[in-house]
């Protein structure tokens, strides 16, 4: 089975300083400032009544039980009901005042969160399982949640009630106080050594867990394939190795703070220890009364008790830290670039396309178009044909600006792609992919996502253009019929289809379709060429295929191999020339392939 460390990479990012983070996340409290104030106020009384209440215990003691007085003693213990009443009071108001101050951080984290990943640019998605996105959104924003909404609370009025415990025992007897402290020293030391181990141990938790979450999402939506191709077994024993180390890491991680606990109880019954025996002498020796003894007594299980609590929100924190650290990850990544303020508005084009020697690299020292140039006049169909990996999606991706060219000129209607307001640029542009994505709603509503303000009657239009109104009309609900998350009830003819009325109803000047037609069949796909024929009048398209036969009669047609442009033409010429353009031809429909003048 491979390591944890291993099976956790998805990819590696920055490891961060766990001060800078835990400040940040303190951060996030500045807008509530006032719940926080009176939460404070809160945390101060209950921490008061907290120190007060063994005080009163050891009063009634040495002055109402051993003095005799039943009177003082009924006083005594009514005074004792109404400050542990006030305590309990304020515990209460503390814990609702700061839980609502944490689900609004948590609330106001996603929002940011899915705010911010939608405005990266797709560069980043490349090399990120979506899983492990969702998993940064849910799971490590829930790492959070018990932090902020109790532990917080609990490790505030620690905090407070041991700073009152340590001002009522040296008030009592500042000798069994300064015993007491002692353990303080090795209290510290352990803490240390506590840290340093669960930090690490809490960040490959969170790591492992986003591998799981990531490994899960793309083992369902690959289920089909799985089965098609026998994988099943093998998917559940990878599934079963993410799991066994996100497994095997949560239980390191709860094997070294689990054993902080059981310490600071060893520490706590040695101070107990040292209390009776040095209290017990000062007694016996008449310098300390039996009263004061038992309240310190109090007062020393009540030291620890905050330890305590503060050790479980500490084991929180950990966790809670090392999510906020992915996190901090997700909203410090760099988003889109915005538009300068004076950025141009493309407000209407003719659709001349224009790339001067383009290059372009995912990765810097790895090019995948090299010297790119070519022309597309306005209305004109460019087809970009040529082996898988050759570079064509990429060549019609740099169009819309999903990226910017490394070096080189895109140009629309003689204008520099980035040099126009993006936002209007793919206002003018459409896309059809192979694999369309439809979201959870209605027809009517995808057919209309890139077109808010559609009417019913021109949905109905857009989906009769392409021949989509006879199969929708089949349906249950009609054009209000609920598709379901990635059109699932849909065939992948039906959703391609669906898309396609999505950019007829865009109006676009230029249609980018990317292997759109792949997954319709023979029958369809006539009517859909009959119906683009009309669409693509007056408009410019670039058409990505591998069936040569929907691109007989493209203007242009371009052969792109390894980042290059191979061959340039139309369909006669470039058969005629019978170089790449007409191997992949002949080969596709198993026509002989003409003999060459050289024989």
């Amino acid at each position: 089975m491979r390591g944890i460390e291993s099976v956790a990479r998805v990819p590696r990012e920055r490891v961060g300083n766990t001060g800078a983070t835990a400040r940040r996340l303190l951060g996030e409290l500045k807008p509530y400032g006032r719940q926080l104030v009176l939460a404070l106020v809160l945390i101060v009384l209950g921490a008061g009544a907290q120190a007060g209440g063994p005080y009163l215990i050891g009063r009634a003691i040495d002055q109402d039980i051993l003095g005799g007085d039943p009177a003082g003693l009924f006083r005594t213990m009514l005074l004792l009901l109404v400050v542990y009443s006030v305590g309990a009071f304020a515990s209460r108001g503390q814990i609702r005042q700061v839980g609502a101050v944490g689900q609004s951080i948590l609330a106001s984290l996603r929002e940011r969160i899915f705010e911010r990943l939608l405005r990266l640019p797709l560069g980043y998605f490349d090399k990120r399982p979506a899983g492990d996105l969702m998993s940064r959104m849910t799971n490590d924003v829930d790492t959070l949640n018990q932090l902020l909404s109790q532990g917080l609370t609990q490790l505030l009025g620690s905090l407070f009630s041991l700073i009152g415990i340590v001002v009522a025992m040296l008030f009592l007897d500042w000798r069994l106080a300064v015993v007491c402290y002692t353990i303080i020293p090795v209290m510290l030391l352990v803490n240390v050594y506590f840290a340093r181990r669960a930090r690490r141990a809490f960040r490959t938790t969170r790591e492992t867990v986003g591998s799981v979450t990531s490994g899960l999402q793309e083992e369902i939506v690959g289920v089909r394939e799985a089965q098609a191709f026998n994988r099943t077994e093998a998917n559940i024993e990878r599934f079963r190795e993410r799991n066994a180390a996100n497994r095997t890491a949560n239980v390191q991680a709860v094997a070294i703070t689990s054993a902080f606990a059981p310490t600071i109880d060893v520490l706590s019954t040695l101070a107990t220890a040292i209390v009776i025996g040095f209290g017990g002498y000062l007694v016996v020796s008449g310098t300390l009364t039996v009263g004061l003894l038992t309240a310190f007594l109090i007062y020393v299980q009540q030291f620890f008790r905050p330890i305590q609590l503060a050790s479980q929100v500490y084991t929180q924190a950990q966790s809670a830290l090392a999510g906020a650290e992915r996190i901090y990850n997700v909203l410090d990544e760099e988003p889109e670039p915005p538009d300068p303020p004076d950025t141009p508005r493309l407000k209407t084009i003719q659709g001349r396309i224009e790339f001067e020697n383009v290059f372009f690299a995912y990765d810097e020292g790895r090019p995948v178009l090299q010297n790119i140039s070519f022309e597309v006049e306005p209305g004109q169909t460019v087809a970009l044909v040529g082996p898988t990996g050759a570079g064509k999606t990429t060549v019609a991706n740099l169009i819309p600006r999903f990226y910017d060219a490394t070096a080189g000129v895109v140009r629309v209607d003689g204008r520099d792609v980035r040099e126009v307001e993006r936002r209007s640029l793919r206002e003018k542009i459409a896309t059809v992919l192979q694999e369309p994505f439809l979201f959870s709603g209605t027809i009517a509503e995808n057919i209309g996502y890139g077109k808010a303000d559609a009417t019913r009657e021109e949905i109905e239009a857009a989906a009769r253009t392409v021949s989509a109104h006879g199969f929708i009309a089949t349906l249950p609900d009609g054009y209000d019929t609920e598709i379901g998350t990635g059109g699932g009830t849909l065939s992948q003819g039906q959703r391609q289809l669906v898309s396609f009325a999505r950019a007829v109803l865009a109006d676009p000047r230029i249609l980018i379709l990317d292997e759109a037609t792949s997954n319709i069949d023979t029958r369809t796909e006539a009517l859909i060429q009959k119906a683009l024929g009309t669409l693509l009048q007056g408009r410019t398209s670039v058409v990505i295929a591998h069936r040569l036969s929907t691109i007989r009669t493209a203007g242009l047609i371009l052969v792109i191999e390894a980042g290059r442009i191979a061959e340039s033409g139309t369909h006669d010429s470039l058969l005629a020339r019978n170089g790449l353009y007409a191997d992949l031809y002949h080969r596709q429909f198993r026509e002989p392939i003409p003999a060459t003048p050289d024989g």
